[in-house]
């Protein structure tokens, strides 16, 4: 009988799903990583109007269209003072198969993959996929990567970093000094520095800054997508930036796993990126509003919390037994532990749904916390 290839073996279904199919369907959920805003409809109008007219009936060139490249080079000139070519960008199926085209095409069998721990579940499990070895890297107190920590693991056979700021699952931001840092070990190291950046626009405190803006090198690739931004996860249209060498790589991986980006996705994408931004603006008032209730209600149960300062997540500390307890009462959340092994002693809390259910959830969880105290 045929069996199966050690690399799919050697990973899992993903804990957060595993959490969502254990919860009741009326319950309460915090787990989602999803905005619960709507596609800005001028986003929808493009797309429906490509498809009504033809335009997204065919294939897109491998790369994407001339104007979606178009339009991410102008949002990456104005947000990240990058100048970027159209053959530095291929348009993907979400951010999730650019940080796999970005590991297929830079890892080899056996070498490792540096990642932060806790982090987010597709990084262990993509290096693994790629035939690398993944490699956690605890965080700071402030749940923030420490770039001497990454500097410190590094051996012969690290082919590769991952950083994500605004992070998920912990809300922490990188200051730009430690975006600077990451630059350097890039450089001096000849290291590839992945940078996820999908939560780039949700930002409440601190500068967001890109590596990429730093290095000297061509050692730096960017992973982006609209799903966060413009609430269109179900779109999945993310890109990633790099040298034209590193991205004639990914696209030999790209062009046959995918062949192209989705065409009205592309389509809404762009109009997106070149439309008006006041949804984006509207979005992220609305998440710090959240944020801070959520927070207030967190402390008040004695909770230690390490402030979120982007993305829409909370990862306080919590004691045995909360997070089961909390799911039995009916709110999911999701155990720091399906983040890595560093986790552990965390839940992560979405406060992707409205200020009425957050309320409802804190009373929940304040009855938890008393019952486990």
């Amino acid at each position: 009988m045929v069996e199966f290839s050690g690399r799919v073996e050697s990973v899992s279904i993903s804990g957060i799903r595993e959490v969502f199919e254990a919860a009741g369907g009326d319950a309460i959920n915090l787990g989602l990583g999803q905005p619960d805003f709507p596609t800005p409809e001028h986003a929808r109008e493009a797309a429906t109007t490509a498809i009504e007219s033809g335009a997204a009936d065919a294939y897109t060139s491998n790369y994407g269209t001339e104007s979606l490249r178009d339009a991410i080079r102008e949002k990456h000139a104005r947000d990240n003072d990058l100048e970027l070519g159209r053959e530095q960008i291929i348009a993907t199926a979400g951010g999730s198969e650019a940080l796999h085209l970005a590991l297929e095409a830079h890892v080899d069998a056996g070498e490792s993959v540096l990642h932060p721990d806790p982090g987010f579940v597709s990084y262990s499990a993509l290096t693994k996929l790629a035939g690398g070895n993944p490699v956690p890297v605890p965080l700071r107190d402030d749940l923030t990567l420490s770039p001497a920590a990454v500097e410190a693991r590094i051996t012969p056979d690290t082919a590769a970093v991952i950083i994500n700021s605004p992070a998920n699952p912990t809300g922490a931001v990188s200051p730009p000094e430690d975006m600077r840092e990451f630059a350097r070990i890039a450089d001096e190291h000849d290291v590839l520095v992945i940078s996820d950046e999908v939560y780039e626009q949700v930002l409440f405190e601190g500068e967001h800054r890109s590596p990429m803006e730093f290095a000297e090198s061509d050692n730096v690739i960017l992973i982006n997508a609209a799903s966060k931004t413009y609430s269109m996860t179900g779109w999945r249209l993310g890109w990633v930036v790099a040298s034209e060498r590193r991205i004639e790589r990914m696209l030999r991986v790209h062009q046959y796993i995918q062949a192209c980006a989705s065409a009205p996705a592309q389509y809404a994408a762009e109009a997106a990126l070149t439309g008006p931004q006041e949804p984006v603006e509207e979005m992220v008032a609305a998440f710090r509003e959240r944020r801070d209730v959520l927070l207030d209600g967190l402390e008040s149960m004695g909770l230690p919390v390490p402030e979120p300062r982007g993305a829409f997540y909370v990862m306080p500390k919590v004691p045995d037994g909360w997070v089961d307890e909390v799911l039995d009462r009916g709110v999911v959340v999701v155990p720091g532990e399906a983040f890595g092994e560093q986790g552990a002693g965390y839940a992560r809390i979405s406060y992707a749904t409205d200020l009425e259910t957050i309320e409802e959830a804190l009373e929940i969880m304040a009855a938890a916390t008393d019952a486990v105290a």
